[in-house]
């Protein structure tokens, strides 16, 4: 049973914070409807089955029986009935009436499990999408509910609702606060982090004529922005549209046996009215005509078949989750097979989200070497919580470097720090934002490196220092798996600059880059290849990676620095987040594609030789039982040859 929802949300003011993630508010699993009465029938029938095994009085045990088929059936034969009304045969109702016939003819255990199961694998698809709702919700919270805006001479300012706020006003963001709205800075320098937005791994300077977003967090200093956008479509309202949107037109997702369930569930229907109706009209007894037709439902049944998809895809799921790959459902393992293009995010997935120093140059004529330069940047640097100073101050420990003790020591928003130093002033700040400064003090290579920052001792450049954002040291192996088995490198989707994006596609081996996009041009990028027939993999981690995650046929996630949003939008999520993790499970989800229709071809067969025994002679019901249940076990033990340690190592060496 595979729900076939969406989830649409209204925004709603949403609370003040700093912190750097909104507050997850999780759906309590009991909340559910479905989860209850799944819960219901599951108690119902663990306290029937021991009595009825031990023996027991049928007034003991039956009315728990009674009870777990009504508390699990009720809701599917419900809806089994209204698709009925509107000429569609669901399967989920011939599932309940093989379960009634199974109690009618005394296999009431029968009957009773395979409700369980329907009403349990209903419960968990709710809760998936309640989860994937809250996330949404939760990701509205990174925008304020208030902020300061300043009349129009700029002498006052008042405290407004972020949705009362119109295009041209102005408002005021302290140091630490959130930015309101989507606008432009006309006064002021600071930094912002707007990973959230962009996915950059570090905060970005923001000056007069630079633009800002909704949502994201102010640094040190005060900035007076213009807005440049209505409330309503900013940014991250946006994100949250995507979503929505992605989840309503992506494809219904159907496992493969599904694909058939409405011809085969009519087929069976018409068949068991077949077997009951003609032998009647033929002078047969009700009572022959009815066993006939029960043991003819019973056979046809499609829990073999059913049985034959779910323990390969299960048994991939629980192997992928022992090697650190949560894979969310069937249905999503399923698609993870079949995928036959990949594109990837940069920061958090191809790359470790942290900076680190990747050159030291000191200038000519500084009389300092690369210790030297390194120890006098780490001592201006120390006192700074700033990213880039704490890898400065990371890398001098690394060469067991102790800086000295700096005096006086002064943040410049948007433009570095400046301490005193054993008497000297020194100053670390970004190469161009220093005034007759520019890239061309960086040194060779730098622009493919990342970030640099210039050094400065008494007002004179000393030395650069390069930093980047490391790559994974299993990114490059992961690119090449999934090249071999798509037959296409992976595109490269970042919001970063493009340079930083040039410099992880050299390390990684990926010739497709597109750098310096927005959530929405992230989204436009998989359903360009989409749209070209391709079935594509996106693997990605931050908020503005959830829109793309949730338009591509298979999404994963990396689960360590992951947001919420992008985990509960995924199919799947690395937990340790091993790149090589992914190609791997990619490989595991073929193996029980191959399983499957392994599976449905002996389920096919025995199906085929009961039906042909039960119409063309008499197929006693015990031994059509028997039948029946049989091939169910062999296909499910076949399908659990993926439980095996070694279906992984052939996954992962493949």
């Amino acid at each position: 049973m595979v729900a076939r929802v969406s989830v649409t949300l209204t925004p709603t003011p949403a609370r003040r914070t700093s912190a750097p993630t909104a507050p997850r508010r999780r759906t309590r699993v009991l909340a559910l409807p479905e989860a209850r009465w799944a819960l219901t029938s599951t108690l119902a029938f663990l306290l029937a089955f021991p009595l009825d095994l031990a023996g027991a009085s049928a007034w003991l045990y039956g009315p728990l029986y009674v009870l777990a088929y009504a508390a699990g059936g009720w809701e599917p034969a419900l809806e089994g009935l209204r698709a009925l009304r509107e000429k569609s045969l669901d399967v989920d109702l011939l599932m309940i009436v093989a379960a009634l016939g199974a109690a009618a003819i005394g296999q009431v255990l029968d009957g009773a499990l395979l409700i369980v199961i329907f009403a349990t694998s209903g419960a968990l698809e709710a809760l998936a999408t309640a989860r994937t709702a809250d996330s949404v919700r939760g990701l509205l919270d990174l925008a304020p509910t208030t902020a300061t805006r300043l009349s129009p001479d700029g002498t006052a300012e008042e405290t407004v609702p972020t949705d009362r706020l119109a295009v041209g006003d102005v408002v005021l963001v302290r140091p630490g606060e959130r930015i309101g709205a989507d606008g432009r800075v006309l006064e002021g320098r600071s930094e912002a982090d707007q990973a959230t937005i962009t996915g950059e791994p570090l905060p970005v300077p923001k000056a007069p004529g630079d633009e800002v977003f909704a949502g994201t967090l102010n640094g040190t200093g005060a900035l007076r922005v213009r807005v440049a956008r209505d409330p309503a479509d900013s940014v991250i309202a946006r994100i949250v549209s995507l979503v929505e949107e992605a989840s309503r037109t992506k494809a219904p997702t159907q496992l493969f046996i599904e694909k058939v369930e409405q011809r085969y569930a009519v087929g069976v229907v018409v068949a068991t009215l077949a077997v009951f109706g003609v032998p009647l009209a033929f002078g047969e007894d009700l009572t022959s005509a009815l066993l006939r037709a029960m043991t003819f439902m019973i056979v046809a049944s499609p829990c073999a078949v059913v049985l034959a998809t779910m323990p390969p895809l299960l048994s991939a799921i629980a192997n992928a989750g022992r090697h650190g790959v949560l894979v969310k459902s069937a249905v999503a393992m399923e698609r993870l097979g079949e995928i036959d293009a990949a594109a990837l995010d940069k920061t958090g997935t191809l790359t470790e989200g942290t900076p680190e120093v990747v050159a030291v140059r000191p200038l000519p004529g500084s009389g300092l070497d690369e210790d030297g330069l390194l120890a006098l940047a780490a001592a201006a640097e120390y006192p700074s919580e700033h990213p880039l100073a704490r890898a400065v101050v990371a890398a001098a420990g690394a060469r067991g470097l102790r800086p000295a003790v700096a005096e006086d020591f002064v943040a410049m928003p948007g433009r570095g720090v400046r301490a005193t130093v054993e008497g000297h002033v020194v100053a670390v700040g970004r190469v161009g934002q220093h005034d007759g400064i520019g890239d061309e003090a960086a040194g060779p290579g730098a622009v493919a490196e990342g970030t640099t920052v210039l050094v400065e001792r008494d007002g004179v450049a000393v030395g650069t220092l390069a930093l980047a954002d490391r790559t994974r040291h299993d990114a490059p192996a992961a690119v090449a798996a999934l090249t071999a088995l798509t037959g296409a490198s992976p595109v490269l989707l970042t919001g970063d600059n493009a340079r930083a994006a040039a410099r992880v596609a050299a390390d990684t081996g990926i010739d497709d880059v597109r750098a310096e996009l927005l959530p929405e041009g992230k989204v436009e990028a998989v359903r360009e290849l989409q749209n070209g027939g391709a079935k594509v993999l996106f693997v990605g981690d931050g908020v503005n990676d959830a829109p793309a995650l949730a338009a591509a046929h298979a999404g994963v996630a990396m689960g360590r620095a992951g947001s919420d949003l992008a985990l509960e939008t995924a199919d799947a999520v690395v937990v340790r987040d091993e790149l090589r993790a992914i190609p791997a499970v990619v490989r595991l989800s073929r193996a029980a594609r191959r399983l499957v229709v392994q599976n449905l071809v002996i389920a096919g067969v025995c199906i085929a030789v009961l039906v042909v025994w039960d119409l063309a002679g008499h197929l006693p019901l015990p031994l059509g039982v028997a039948g029946h249940e049989g091939s169910t076990v062999v296909v499910g033990l076949n399908g659990l040859r993926l439980l095996r340690e070694a279906a992984w190592r052939r996954a992962a060496r493949a």
